[in-house]
């Protein structure tokens, strides 16, 4: 965990100094011009599993979250919690910010339902994380609500940033400002849980994301990020992906995923 809060305060320290310096910086925020989005912006669906090695009834979800991966047009992340951390093993993953992460959505909806394994689809509504069905369903209930604010993303690997593009909102007069987050995943990592409700277990987790910190505002118009590769190698993560969303615990109306540098 210190390593992970060590290489937190490099990045963050990266990030402001190349906002301050400018657009040619190592990596820094610049707007550019472009097309405004169209009809044809895919659809992404985001979920997000909030999942711990802790939890007797999470290994299901966890395999879940591979089968809704490989999805088309699917963002799925997990977001390990360390607050069953008590129960007698730790989790080796987790991080307290993505435990926020999921009490701020429950605040957001005012339902107060926090558990494991519990799935949030396009940052509006919560499913059981082991039920397709439930997640299907949660699918079909936001996708409505999101479709008019769709903001295209797109995000690559150049031959020193990884850069993240966003169109222009069809009515930027209208639009209302998203922060672009920044997760930095691991495709695949094995645990070994050797106390707790799954000892002797060897947990699989996917798409896992190691660090998650916000890049920039967007605010309607078209824009570009540009992130120096060094900076988020340092990680240890072999992709990312990048959710445009109201807020903190807000509708997410853009997203994209990097797979490997």
């Amino acid at each position: 965990m210190r390593a992970l809060t060590d290489w937190s305060r490099y990045f963050a320290l990266a990030v402001v100094g190349a906002m301050l310096a400018g657009p040619a910086s190592a990596a820094g925020f610049e707007k550019s011009e472009g097309k405004p989005a169209t009809a044809g912006t895919p659809a992404i669906t985001v979920i997000e599993l909030f999942t711990s090695q802790g939890c007797a009834s999470c290994p299901m979800a966890d395999a879940l979250l591979k089968t809704l991966a490989e999805r088309p047009n699917v963002v799925a992340l997990t977001f390990p919690v360390d607050y069953w951390d008590y129960l007698g093993w730790k989790d080796t993953l987790a991080s307290p910010k993505f435990s926020a992460r999921q009490r701020a959505y429950s605040k957001a909806r005012g339902d107060g339902r926090v558990y494991t394994p519990q799935v949030v689809v396009n940052g509006l509504k919560h499913a059981l994380g082991s039920s397709e069905k439930d997640i299907d369903k949660a699918i079909a209930a936001t996708t409505p609500y999101i479709d008019p604010m769709r903001v295209g993303v797109q995000v690559r690997s150049g031959k020193e940033h990884i850069v993240i593009d966003l169109e222009a909102a069809r009515d930027p007069s209208k639009a209302a400002e998203a922060t672009i987050w920044l997760a930095l995943i691991r495709r695949e990592i094995e645990v070994k849980i050797k106390r707790g409700e799954n000892t002797g277990k060897v947990g699989v987790y996917h798409n896992v994301v190691r660090e998650w910190m916000p890049v920039g505002v967007w605010n309607g118009s078209a824009a570009t990020i540009k992130i120096a590769h060094h900076a988020v190698k340092q990680s240890g993560a072999d992709g990312c992906a990048i959710i445009l969303q109201h807020g903190d615990a807000g509708a997410i109306v853009g997203a994209a995923l990097l797979r490997e540098w």
